[in-house]
């Protein structure tokens, strides 16, 4: 019995190890750009999926309140390409990963076609604003810890408790990318934003 408690320590252990290191990327823009930039691109680990645009599904409707107290309604992305961060403050990659993000925001932040949203899945308003004064996080986001819509909206591309995950939306609302685990490449982030900004040019 000890074994086997031992075991299943040393595998929790290891999957929340590898949930929270970086992954060694570094060369993740090169290894994409002279991949399958047009979709069905996987980093080496894993943590890097993008979508081709004859292979994006569907997203279904979701609507929550912001941590401003404002209500926000997902037909509010269709026409443009969004980032979507699913975040709570206590966990610790979101914390390393959060500079990355105000930095990427500012980047696009006078672009009307690239919108920002956090997707908060257990804070109050208070502690979600509190973290984004913190990091200087100047996008809202929506408090979904109550009927989990967000989450339920994208079950299937991204699991409940696979914090923090990070999407890029086309302007169908589609998941263009997925980001699972921290943030390992913001430059990565930024190409297919481009990317997925120029489609249909």
């Amino acid at each position: 019995m000890k074994r086997l408690v031992s075991a299943v320590g040393a595998l929790a252990a290891a999957l929340l190890l590898a949930a929270c290191t970086s992954g060694g990327s570094g060369d993740l823009v090169e290894s994409y750009t002279k991949g399958d930039a047009g979709g069905g691109y996987i980093s080496g680990d894993g943590s890097v999926v993008t979508v081709a645009v004859g292979d994006r599904k569907p997203v279904q409707a979701y609507a929550g309140e912001l941590d401003t107290g404002a209500g926000f309604d997902s037909a509010e992305l269709e026409g443009r390409v969004s980032l979507l961060n699913f975040w709570y403050a206590n966990c610790p990659p979101c914390r390393t990963e959060a500079p990355d993000l105000a930095e990427l925001h500012e980047q696009y932040e006078a672009d009307e076609d690239v919108v920002f949203l956090g997707v908060n899945v257990e804070d109050s308003a208070p502690r979600a604003l509190g973290f984004a004064r913190e990091y200087g996080i100047r996008y809202p986001s929506i408090l979904d810890q109550g009927d989990n819509a967000v989450q339920l909206a994208f079950a299937g591309t991204v699991a409940p408790n696979a914090v923090p995950t990070t999407l890029v939306l086309d302007r169908e609302g589609r998941v263009a990318a997925r980001f699972s685990g921290i943030i390992t490449d913001p430059a990565l982030v930024s190409t297919i934003i481009d990317d997925t900004l120029a489609e249909g040019d």
